[in-house]
């Protein structure tokens, strides 16, 4: 392997010489392009002298690398976090370091200190296919849900994605209590008590308790693909609205509760009955 990429980062420097750009060099030695970059930074460092920077190379991979250890407690901190946050992922787990440690720590490497104590799903299992993305032909027949993080407050939101009425529901926590309270809340007072299918993303508010409760309020919970921003294209669209036009972009203390509450609840007044909505011919989703 050492002498391959030798013989590939010459050519890739005589490549680079001619004047072939990096992207197509990557392509012709067959490696990622950042690779290549690297290469060749390295080599411009070492004043253009090929040989120099071989020697360097080679030294570099001499011998086995010592794998980087992670101390018990910072893996005490990891296990306790998801235990903590209901069995919570890697994305989040490194969120809550960074939050109540001030450690980052990469996803990756979570992953691996989760996997020391506990049985994780096996891989195959995490983008299994989950039908086609819903759509509406009728009120109520799919509403979006989601969450968004404002420091010490977090905004519980929902759209029906057909009439684009929304609802805001604020709390200072973000458990499947949360998500419970929630679901009661907006489903009975702006999405008439029953939808065909809500869709969440697989936070953990929207598990445990909201999952036990969600098929009194639906006909069925679909949990969106992770990473897959089209699947909750409505509810992230509405986030960012109410971003922009009411909440910011601030982090609040829990003790600004009632008066963001009140901010909000006069937002949705707004929206529902005079912010025009392009999907909706210019008309505000409750229009007189």
């Amino acid at each position: 392997m050492g002498m391959e990429n030798i013989t590939k980062i010459a050519l890739a420097w005589e490549l680079h010489r001619e004047g072939i750009p990096q992207t197509h060099i990557a392509e012709r030695v067959n490696v990622h392009r950042v690779t290549v970059y690297r290469w060749l930074k390295g080599i411009e460092e070492a004043d253009g002298d090929l040989e120099l920077f071989l020697d360097s190379y080679l030294s570099a991979k001499k011998g086995e690398r010592k794998k980087r250890k992670i101390d018990g407690l910072l893996k005490a901190r990891v296990w306790k976090l998801r235990e903590k946050h209901h069995q919570c992922c890697g994305q989040k787990i490194r969120y809550f370091l960074k939050k109540e440690y001030g450690v980052d720590l990469s996803v990756t490497k979570i992953y691996d200190i989760l996997e020391e104590k506990y049985q994780l799903r096996s891989k195959w299992k995490k983008n299994q296919p989950r039908g086609p993305i819903p759509k509406a032909q009728n009120p109520r027949e799919v509403v979006q849900m989601d969450t968004v993080d404002f420091g010490e407050i977090f905004a519980f939101s929902g759209v029906d994605i057909l009439t684009r009425e929304a609802d805001v529901v604020l709390r200072s926590s973000l458990t499947s209590r949360d998500g419970l309270a929630f679901l009661k809340i907006s489903m009975e007072r702006r999405f008439g008590g029953y939808a065909q299918l809500i869709q969440t993303d697989g936070g953990p508010e929207f598990k445990d308790k909201f999952k036990a409760h969600v098929l009194e309020y639906a006909g069925r919970h679909r949990v969106a693909q992770p990473y897959k921003k089209n699947e909750q294209a409505f509810i992230e669209s509405f986030n960012r609205s109410l971003r922009k036009e009411c909440l910011g972009w601030s982090k609040y203390k829990a003790k600004e509760l009632p008066t963001l509450t009140r901010e909000v609840d006069a937002y949705l007044e707004y929206y529902h009955k005079e912010r025009p909505h392009i999907s909706l011919g210019m008309r505000p989703p409750l229009e007189d």
